[in-house]
């Protein structure tokens, strides 16, 4: 049995390719909208992609299983469980999974589970390797188990318009635990869809894997599960959650009706200063990807700056909406790459590049000191962290607003006087205030965030 784990480290997200090498197929599980690395994979093991599944319709990024069961001819199996309005609905392209289910990718079996909890329709996928024997050597859990932590119930309520569906979420995620994962061996390895930094849970380890046993003796729900005690479980998975970014909703309905197809993709074109100006100018949105202090010295006119690195993927989703022409602001030979990073959040319409920003529109963005804080009296102070950050400490009179809700919350924040924006340290509100000023908004950035502004008021 071949075995490969693939992880996006902005997203915190896992996808995984097992293969067959003596038949030479392969299924990928939770794959991601740029298909490249499982087609190269793939083809490095000499293997071909003959089966392609997902755990659960996903929240936090754009599936790539329609794209890769398309571009290879695989066959895609998804879930048929969790009643109305959790099905997938283009079904005259997948084969439908029950709890139970079964199916071979050469010598290896994948059974299927239902396991609700993070979502109704959930599955995980319990792999054997037949030709050692038929006891199942791993689980794949997608968003049900972590390490060391579970799935959140609470995603429909917080970002999709459900209305207390935590409450039977964390009913369903008790029950599938207690029936489903803790009746599996303790050997069993258990791989799941997200690690530290995802939304997804509130406190997932960082390490890749763990097995059924160590869950069962050292996370926090074991003996919870162990006692019956549901009351004290559901407390427990409840308290404490992040904000979820309002984008999942739209994610949540694009993965359930078949993300669009990006098939052959053209280069990116290098667009000139006078054209940038113009596209702005009529509606489109220039993405500055340098860091927060070349921005911050001569921002762009129009411009949001998301940095290239880490949170590129991850910032996009929270303060960018889909079907508005963008641009990048990005050097030649990172152009590209941040284009594909974009696929992952449903950011399509990217039609060109700027490589520096010489000859355009500029307008200063410099943020100011926490000493200088009291002499604008009469602005919002609009604290962007999440909202245990705010709960833990904040400045007196402050407006807790998630960055990642920003978007869908402008008719919320003032016209007519000035906002000064801050997190706990300066990048979130870096990327929050250039929205905000690109929307027209009188705003500021608070430098060194609420750190700056607590060292301030002890010295």
């Amino acid at each position: 049995m071949y075995f490969k784990r693939f992880y996006d480290t902005d997203l915190a997200q896992a996808s995984y390719m097992i293969g067959c090498q003596k038949t030479g197929e392969c299924l990928v599980v939770d794959p991601v909208r740029d298909i490249s690395q499982y087609l190269d994979e793939a083809q490095a093991q000499k293997l071909r992609v003959t089966h392609v599944t997902e755990t659960h319709i996903h929240a936090d990024y754009l599936s790539g299983s329609r794209e890769l069961a398309k571009a290879t001819g695989a066959k895609l199996l998804l879930s048929d469980e969790g009643g109305e309005g959790w099905r997938y609905t283009y079904d005259d392209e997948h084969q439908k999974l029950h709890d139970g289910d079964t199916f071979m990718a050469g010598n290896i079996r994948i059974q299927a589970v239902h396991t609700p909890g993070h979502t109704p329709e959930h599955l995980s996928f319990l792999v054997t390797d037949t030709p050692r024997g038929d006891a199942p050597s791993m689980i794949l859990t997608g968003d049900f188990v972590f390490v060391g932590d579970l799935g959140r119930p609470d995603l429909l309520d917080e970002a999709a318009g459900g209305q207390d569906t935590r409450y039977v979420g964390a009913k369903q995620m008790f029950a599938s635990v207690r029936d489903k994962f803790l009746t599996l061996p303790d050997y069993v390895q258990v791989w799941p869809g997200h690690g530290a930094g995802s939304a997804c849970g509130k406190a997932l380890g960082a390490v890749p894997t763990t097995t059924v046993g160590y869950e069962r003796a050292l996370s926090w729900w074991g003996k919870l599960v162990e006692k019956g005690d549901e009351e004290g479980f559901t407390k427990e998975l409840l308290e404490g959650q992040p904000d979820a970014p309002l984008y999942y909703g739209r994610m949540k309905t694009e993965n359930r009706d078949g993300p669009a197809l990006l098939g052959e993709v053209q280069p990116l074109a290098e667009l000139s200063a006078a054209d940038v100006k113009a596209r702005v100018a009529a509606g489109a949105r220039l993405i500055d990807t340098r860091k927060k202090e070349e921005h911050q010295a001569a921002a762009p006119v129009g411009s949001v700056n998301i940095p290239d690195g880490g949170t590129l993927e991850t910032w996009s989703g929270w303060l960018l909406k889909p079907g508005r022409e963008l641009i990048l602001l990005a050097p030649t030979d990172r152009a590209e790459a941040l284009r594909r990073k974009l696929w992952m959040v449903g950011l399509d319409r990217v039609t060109g590049f700027i490589p520096n920003a010489e000859g355009l529109d500029t307008v200063p963005a410099q943020p100011i000191p926490a000493t200088k804080l009291g002499s604008h009296e009469g602005a919002l102070i609009l604290d962007v962290r999440a909202k245990t950050e705010y709960e833990e400490g904040h400045i007196p009179g402050a407006r807790q607003l998630h960055a990642g809700r920003l978007p869908w919350r402008l008719d919320t924040l003032p016209r007519d006087r000035e906002i000064v924006v801050h997190c706990q340290g300066g990048a979130r509100s870096a990327a929050a205030a250039s929205l905000l000023r690109a929307e027209g908004f009188d705003v500021l950035e608070l430098a060194g965030g609420y750190d700056a502004w607590a060292k301030s008021q002890n010295a």
